[in-house]
């Protein structure tokens, strides 16, 4: 059961694709706040979960509860108003302006037919320094390189100002400089911010480090969660992705994960 400081929960949800169950009875519950990472092998069910937090994807059975109320009760536009959305960014885009692709996040603030207007550009504008973007702010998106594209996405869901960010692999394709820039960018949104992130993630390492609690998704289920220690070990690697792995303790204390390489008998005797 959810508790009344949980502020996005899922309860017993089970959902799929064409008669297909992806999630089979998840339960979860995300604290205002939190910064929770996702992880699991491909096929897990982690980007489904998220469309399930969001009601894009309907429910077979269960609900999503959304600030104490049944995510049905609530409008498209209400929803996009208290969660905003984070895909892995998409390879075709108009040419807009970083600062129209930005304005963007206001649309769930304004009336039918209503335009822009000053509160939303100055809105903008704090959404993008927020995310180092001012100075690119009259570049068209599409001459933006993949970390500079990713930050202006984010600021995107900075500008929509709500209480929840979801995030899919946002990391995704980029060099590892610019991976930690952006989960960089994610803690300071959370902690100065006191926004609530849900964010998948393939990288064992950047999850660890970063996130204040994983959840674990295995076939559909949650497999286990907790705080990154006491989730990130090598039994659970083996587990659940199948591999052998060392884990120890990386700067700053996070667990961190090194992949054992399979040597056979004769390359090793080689060597």
């Amino acid at each position: 059961m959810v508790n009344q400081h949980q502020i996005l929960t899922a309860e017993e949800v089970v959902c799929g694709y064409d008669g297909r169950y992806v999630l089979h009875g998840v339960t979860i519950g995300v604290a205002r706040g939190e910064f929770v990472g996702l992880i699991g092998p491909n096929g897990s069910g982690k980007s489904t979960l998220l469309r399930a937090l969001t009601g894009i994807l309907p429910l077979s059975a269960g609900v999503v509860v959304l600030a104490g109320q049944p995510l049905g009760s609530y409008s498209r536009r209400q929803i996009a108003q208290r969660v905003a959305v984070v895909p892995q960014v998409s390879g075709s885009l108009f040419s807009f302006t970083v600062e129209d692709y930005v304005l963007m996040g206001r649309t769930p603030h304004l009336g039918r037919l209503q335009a822009q207007g000053p509160d939303d550009l100055h809105v903008a504008w704090q959404a993008m320094e927020l995310a180092d973007l001012t100075d690119l702010a009259s570049r068209p998106v599409t001459e933006l390189s993949g970390g500079e594209l990713q930050r202006a996405t984010l600021a995107r869901a900075f500008a929509q100002q709500t209480e929840i960010l979801l995030l899919d692999e946002p990391t995704a394709f980029l060099d590892i400089n610019h991976q930690h820039e952006i989960f960089e960018l994610l803690t300071r949104f959370n902690q100065n911010e006191q926004k609530t992130i849900i964010c998948v993630s393939h990288d064992l390492n950047l999850a660890a480090q970063y996130c204040q609690r994983l959840i674990v998704l295995r076939e559909g289920r949650v497999h286990t969660e907790g705080p990154p220690p006491a989730v990130v070990t090598a039994q659970m690697i083996a587990q659940v992705y199948h591999a052998e792995v060392q884990v120890d303790t990386g700067p700053g204390g996070a667990p961190r994960v090194s992949l054992i390489p399979e040597i056979s008998a004769t390359e090793d005797e080689q060597i």
